[in-house]
């Protein structure tokens, strides 16, 4: 029974010695955390590739080579580019990537991600003024910049994957003018907005003409048939006037005669009115007690 605890303690000391030394990366147990990928070498070649959990390996013929599994960023440093309309912008930017095959990034870069960094770094830098000079202002600052970003992004992958890095994504931070261009911009932008300000004014005064026209002619229009409707109003209650008073005459003359003297004598005689005619004109026959047929009363 002794013998047996003896030996149980034994295993448990040899497997915490075990684990010690695969922390310190000596023994024959390979420990791989999350986020890791350990990549073992026999003799300088890789034998194989680690994933988080526990490996085994041939202590003093074999080592280990740790590399990174997570998402790594790279800033890069602002830089002046031209774009195809000859302006020129200040753009920064950074690198998303992961290295997607450890053994080709371990032979490309036996240094490490610090020797990787700035060929990542040359390769950005030359995609982004590859595309960006490709593109107007307009374009890159807001028209197609979600565009441009997968482009850059897609030509840096396609140079990076022999070196078994993914680029995951390259976006652009910062756009920025100069402060001598930003000064010739504004200055255009000013003046293209005077421009389309006086198109528009121009546009504005020709449809407010051609408004004013159309009404103008829909008044005069309305007028006329207003005017004519009016006249072949008059001339029908005048005509229905005519006929009353021609029936109202018609059935008695002599009234009719009367009246008519008496309102040509308003007309005629007035204050200080003198008249030389004959006594026995026409024009007096009412007054001298004479009626139309020549009888006096």
């Amino acid at each position: 029974m002794k013998r047996l605890l003896v030996v149980l303690v034994l295993l448990v000391a040899a497997a915490c010695g075990l684990v010690v030394a695969a922390q310190y990366g000596v023994g024959p147990v390979v420990i791989t955390k999350e986020g890791q990928q350990k990549i073992i070498l026999i003799f300088g070649r890789p034998r194989a590739v680690t994933e988080p959990g526990v490996a085994l390996r041939v202590p003093l013929l074999e080592t280990v080579r740790e590399l990174d599994r997570r998402l790594l960023y790279l800033n890069t440093p602002p830089s002046k580019i031209t774009t195809r309309d000859q302006e020129t912008l200040v753009i920064d930017n950074y690198a998303a990537w992961r290295i997607d095959d450890p053994v080709k990034f371990a032979q490309a870069f036996p240094a490490g991600r610090s020797a990787a960094e700035p060929q990542i770094d040359q390769v950005v830098r030359g995609a982004v003024r590859e595309v960006v000079g490709k593109q107007t202002l307009a374009e890159v600052v807001t028209g197609k910049r979600a565009e441009i970003m997968h482009q850059i992004t897609a030509r840096t992958n396609q140079s990076l994957s022999p070196f078994g890095i993914e680029m995951v994504d390259v976006r652009i931070n910062r756009t920025e003018l100069p402060k001598t261009t930003e000064e010739n911009v504004y200055e255009r932008m000013k003046t293209e907005r005077e421009r389309r300000a006086r198109k528009f004014r121009a546009e504005g005064e020709e449809r407010a003409r051609r408004i004013r026209a159309e009404a103008d002619r829909e008044a005069r229009v309305i007028v006329a048939n207003a005017r004519r409707d009016s006249e072949i109003a008059r001339g029908e209650g005048d005509a229905r006037a005519a006929g009353i008073y021609a029936a109202a005459y018609g059935a008695n003359p002599e009234l009719y005669a009367f009246l008519r003297s008496l309102e040509a004598y308003r007309k005629t005689i007035g204050e200080r009115t003198t008249l030389v005619l004959s006594p026995k004109s026409e024009f007096f026959r009412y007054l001298d007690g004479s009626s139309p047929d020549g009888e006096r009363r």
